[in-house]
């Protein structure tokens, strides 16, 4: 296309220097037409290249989407597969039924206190007199991200969240007798 231009653009030159008004006349409007042109053509390249930018991008969105939807589909599906692991480590490490409440608590009590009458932080309710039931819901909600009690949610997630089901309700028992 830079050959195209440069060719008319020389062949205009000549014609001005050797040729008659009517020629150059002539002349300057294939110069002028050559640069149109070129400029349409420029215009229309970069028109195909934001069409394939947008194409790309709407491409790239869908592979994105759908590797989040093959994720939480893999996720689903292998949740039966690691409960069933975690039972049968638990059965060969000769884990028993009984869980301890009072030494899961141990944690809980530099916040909440020894008898749980501390408002951890000054912030959260006082756990102690609450029953097994009570107590256990909110630490299943808590463990689950959907409790936040004075923006205490997300470190109380932190807390809870590699207890298992049977490890809440001991640790619940246990608070429930202060």
């Amino acid at each position: 296309m830079k050959k195209t231009v440069l060719f008319s653009m020389v062949a205009a030159a000549v014609l001005f220097t050797g040729c008659s008004e009517e020629t150059k006349k002539a002349a300057g409007e294939t110069a002028t037409a050559a640069k149109e042109t070129t400029q349409s053509a420029v215009q229309d390249v970069k028109e195909t290249a934001q069409k394939a930018v947008d194409a790309g991008k709407k491409v790239a969105e869908e592979a994105k989407e759908k590797a989040a939807e093959a994720m939480e589909a893999t996720k689903e599906a292998a949740a039966p597969a690691v409960e069933a692991a975690k039972e049968a480590v638990a059965e060969t490490t000769g884990a028993t039924e009984e869980v301890d409440g009072k030494a899961l608590y141990a944690k809980c009590a530099s916040c909440h206190g020894a008898d749980g009458k501390n408002s951890a932080l000054n912030k959260s309710e006082i756990i102690a007199g609450q029953s097994a039931a009570d107590l256990e819901m909110k630490l299943m909600e808590y463990k689950a991200g959907t409790r936040d009690v004075s923006g205490m949610g997300n470190l109380m997630q932190a807390q809870v969240s590699r207890l298992s089901d049977e490890e809440i309700k001991a640790v619940s028992a246990y608070i429930a007798t202060f």
